[in-house]
């Protein structure tokens, strides 16, 4: 090449453009295999989800503890409480005020692994889906959203929540069995096998990968809306917040029904169901319709509550990680 062909190379307006340059998309997709920062972010969302797990559990549980026991509370049988604040009342009455967390701690044990994984995995999934910009299209949002919920269902949910609903029904039997979480443990894989830990699997895979797919492509959709696609923004935590209860309130009345289904195939009365549409069926037949959506409301309120605090300290989390560990 001799120089008049060099300087018009130079003077060529095509070859000028930024895109050209090391800062241009071209560049950008060339060093866009920096999967080591990917693999960090989801290293860090699977650490702040495990924190943002033991935190919000701490704060939601008497929710979830009356909830659970309105679903128990079988209309064809003897009905032991007329709402939540006879639920409430009844319970302290009876165990105390600490009789609201009774069942908490597997409970506290598995969110550290539950919400690890749902964050951690939405994050991992998250990494192989964005464009360039590092945005999710509508439908990726709840793709990557069913991924983490049906990850976190068998890795953690599943285990965690059969142990809960067996210790909370067992306080319901005329001779409760279960002496204290590591008692109880061992006597349902003793008497029932490793099986007895994952009873209404399906059930629970179908209820975590709607919810979380429900939760995330809201909460995704929300901070994208308010962002206006710039990822350079940053969304208040307020406004997260706002933002979780939101998308808690939507898998709230998504997937309600799924969560009764589940909580009736791991109760201690699990045997008389043969699977989970044989549970969809006996209910529908022996309690109406409308027994698909008992525990709505105190559901509503912890569901609300737990995702708006789970997403303000995942994020608070993750902000705080991406200063200090880079």
């Amino acid at each position: 090449m001799n120089s008049k062909e060099l300087q018009a190379g130079f003077n060529n307006p095509f070859l000028n453009r930024p895109w050209m340059t090391e800062s241009g998309a071209a560049a950008t997709e060339e060093k866009k295999p920096a999967a080591p920062e990917d693999k960090k972010k989801g290293l860090k969302g699977i650490i702040a989800g495990g924190l943002t797990g033991a935190i919000e559990c701490l704060i939601t549980f008497p929710t979830e503890y009356v909830k659970t026991h309105l679903q128990l509370d079988e209309k064809h049988g003897k009905k032991e409480y007329d709402g939540i604040i006879d639920c409430v009342k009844k319970t302290i009455k009876r165990d105390g005020i600490f009789g609201l967390y009774r069942g908490m701690s597997p409970l506290l044990l598995g969110s550290i692994p539950k919400s690890g994984t749902r964050f951690g995995g939405f994050e991992i999934f998250k990494s192989y889906m964005v464009d360039e910009k590092g945005n999710l299209r509508p439908r990726d949002r709840a793709m990557c959203g069913l991924g983490a919920g049906v990850l976190e269902a068998i890795v953690a949910v599943t285990p965690m929540e059969t142990i809960k609903v067996k210790f909370i029904h067992d306080k319901r039997m005329p001779n409760p069995k279960y002496k204290g979480l590591f008692h109880g443990v061992t006597t349902i894989v003793r008497e029932e096998g490793l099986r007895g830990l994952y009873q209404g699997v399906t059930a629970t895979v179908m209820k975590q990968g709607s919810n979380q797919a429900i939760r995330f492509f809201v909460m995704e959709t929300l901070k994208d809306w308010y962002k206006r696609g710039d990822n350079s923004v940053s969304v208040p935590k307020p406004v997260v917040g706002a933002f979780g209860a939101i998308a808690g309130a939507a898998s709230v009345f998504g997937n309600t029904p799924l969560d009764v289904v589940k909580t009736r195939m791991q109760g201690r009365e699990a045997a008389k169901y043969k699977n989970t549409f044989d549970c969809i069926g006996q209910i529908l037949k022996n309690e109406g319709i409308t027994a698909f959506y008992k525990g709505t409301i105190p559901r509503l309120t912890r569901v609300c509550l737990d995702v708006a605090i789970s997403f303000v300290i995942f994020e608070s989390f993750m902000d705080l990680f991406h200063r200090l560990w880079r």
